[in-house]
């Protein structure tokens, strides 16, 4: 169980990072979990540091 619930939180801040290296708003987020919001604006956040800093994503 806690295998998956690392997984989603994984996943959501993989999310949030694509999401700020994009260009996106963080309004966009699309979780409720305080949890996951939590982990995709923290992606988010290393997302539109690294686009300001001219670092490109590993794909």
């Amino acid at each position: 169980m806690k295998r998956q619930k690392r997984d989603r939180l994984e996943r959501a801040y993989s999310k949030g990072f694509h999401a700020g290296m994009g260009g996106r708003s963080k309004e966009m987020c699309p979780y409720l979990n305080v949890n996951s919001r939590s982990q995709w604006l923290g992606g988010w956040r290393e997302g539109v540091d690294d686009r300001f800093n001219g670092i490109q994503p590993n794909k």
